[in-house]
């Protein structure tokens, strides 16, 4: 006779014991389950509710992945169906596949969810084309961007957008591709993320009439993470500057930020190359994207599209520039404050606007590695008009240089420096600081909303990442942003450990929620900074000034 051992499992699980049968002939434990003993509490157990999209069209592993033209490998796509668009503004989207799609029409093709980190650029490219053409229903994504056709669909309720931290963003997207069903992670806490207060639809009068999901939140070592899902296409469209006819890819620069991740994450992926190639013709040490993850390749016949050119003058390089407004005096004033939070050999983040001009006032020789959250590590300044490289912006969208030395890379990447607390300096710009240092820097309810973009990323590791901002000291409606709390809605929490303003310097005791002024700009009295000032401060004993 079999000798026997019973298995009891907890109550939610079990029915009835299961049986484990130990055979003497082999020395196996075997399990004899039957349907039976199969638990029908099963449905106990937590699960996250996801629409159901089309079914994504058929793979062919022993056909040609090699197609004539966009419009055949794109007219299979059926309405309904996730998209996973590459691309960060017009820089790597496959603008080619992006045609063939809006040649379908909306009659034909309609319905769709759009995943991208942006829209592309109004009436220029991306996927503001689908959304102009009425063939998108919603759009998931970090950033609305200057796109007025986009934002007025949005605001009418012509279309649903579920806006997303990019490096939230790219995670789903990563995870999807990796068979992870879900993860934690610290950006968005003690956000409307957090509570999943950002409209996801309005109706046709404006009002809100679906907000997004609250998160399920767990804390880790004294910090509260958020569980993100994982975001799954159907199919992936993307634009590679070379691929084999086994579907290997190149990407240059940063057109990698979106794309391979994609591939990856989708059912079905469609590759538009601007060089196709016969198998061996790439090194394949060079392969960003192996071809296990593409299913079709197109030739790229539209050409790469610029949508921020911006330019350095050869007067500009050797320090011919021009005398500075007083409006630029004084953003010159906060950068150079800034500029000495930037120690030799930092590895730094800079927000647009006035972070950007930090390092022109670094000292002659000084090296920071400047790192860019859509995929470079080591950027340089604009470059020379002969000098101009599409595949190589910044997060702002703008053409930039790479200095010697320099790395790029995919978001996902990029975010893994930025949470994982390996960036030792980040400075952003800010609409509100709290004295506890709060910060709030993508909203102005009513007014302003383009999207939080990787702003809640770059703020998700203060104890490791040191943040800083560098603002006007009072707003262009003369209310102080130092302010006591927050009113407008929170990019992060007890974040802000400086304040660089054009009249003063703060330090921030995150712990105790209190400011100290430590310097004051030439000129500035201590009374004129609390005349300008909503927050209550102390004095520094030794209080300098800013140089």
């Amino acid at each position: 006779m079999a000798a026997t051992t019973t298995v009891m499992l907890p109550r939610t699980l079990a029915i009835r014991p299961l049986v484990l049968s130990r055979q003497p002939t082999s020395g196996v434990a075997m399990l004899r389950l039957s349907a039976k003993t199969i638990c029908a509490s099963r449905r106990t157990f937590s699960s996250s509710a996801l629409r159901r999209s089309a079914a994504a069209p058929t793979k062919h592993r022993v056909a040609s992945k090699v197609f004539k033209s966009a419009d055949e490998a794109v007219a299979d796509l059926k309405s309904g169906s996730i998209i996973l668009s590459s691309g960060f503004g017009l820089c790597g989207i496959a603008e080619t596949l992006i045609d063939a799609i809006r040649k379908r029409g909306a009659d034909s093709l309609h319905s769709l969810t759009a995943v991208s980190n942006n829209a592309g650029a109004e009436g220029r490219g991306g996927l503001s084309l689908l959304v102009e053409a009425g063939q998108v229903e919603k759009l998931i994504m970090s950033y609305l961007g200057a796109n007025k056709t986009l934002e007025k669909k949005y605001l009418t309720g012509q279309i649903a957008v579920e806006l997303c931290p990019q490096g939230t963003l790219a995670e789903r997207i990563r995870a999807a591709g990796s068979g992870i069903p879900a993860f934690f992670t610290p950006t968005g806490g003690n956000t409307l993320v957090q509570e999943g207060a950002i409209p996801v639809r309005f109706d046709a009068q404006g009002n809100v009439v679906e907000h997004g999901k609250p998160r399920e939140t767990r804390v880790f070592d004294g910090r509260p993470f958020l569980m993100e899902t994982a975001l799954k296409g159907d199919v992936a469209i993307l634009r590679a500057w070379k691929a084999d006819t086994a579907g290997n890819c190149v990407f240059r620069y940063t057109t990698k930020s979106f794309g391979p991740m994609m591939a990856k994450a989708a059912t079905l992926s469609i590759v538009e190359a601007e060089n196709i190639v016969e198998v061996g013709s790439i090194d394949p040490n060079d392969v960003d994207l192996p071809g296990i993850y593409v299913d079709r390749i197109v030739p790229a016949t539209v050409d790469t599209k610029i949508e921020i050119l911006k330019t350095r003058s050869a007067s500009d390089a050797n320090g011919e520039a021009k005398p500075p407004s007083p409006a630029q005096q004084k953003r010159d004033r906060i950068a150079r404050r800034a500029a000495k939070e930037l120690k030799p050999g930092y590895y730094v983040n800079l927000g647009v606007g006035i972070p950007t001009l930090a390092p022109s006032f670094l000292p002659e020789g000084q090296q920071v590695w400047i790192q860019s959250e859509n995929g470079i590590l080591g950027m340089g300044p604009y470059p020379l008009p002969e000098e101009v490289d599409p595949d190589i912006v910044n997060a702002g969208k703008e053409t930039v240089t790479l200095v010697p030395g320099a790395a790029t890379f995919d978001s996902s990447e990029s975010f893994a420096m930025i949470r994982g607390g390996h960036v030792d300096v980040s400075i952003l710009g800010a609409l509100q600081v709290s004295a506890s240092g709060d910060l709030a820097n993508y909203m102005i309810p009513g007014k302003v909303f383009k999207g939080m973009g990787g702003a809640m990323d770059l703020v998700s590791n203060p104890d490791n990442t040191k943040i800083v901002v560098a603002t006007e000291h009072v707003a262009k409606d003369g209310s102080s942003k130092i302010v006591q709390d927050c009113s407008l809605p929170l990019t992060g929490a007890r974040v802000v450990s400086t304040i660089i303003t054009d009249l003063c310097v703060f330090q921030v005791d995150r712990a105790l929620g209190a400011l100290t002024l430590t310097e004051t700009a030439p000129g500035v009295s201590v009374d004129e900074i609390r005349q300008k000032t909503d927050a209550t401060f102390a004095i520094a004993e030794d209080l300098k000034t800013m140089e």
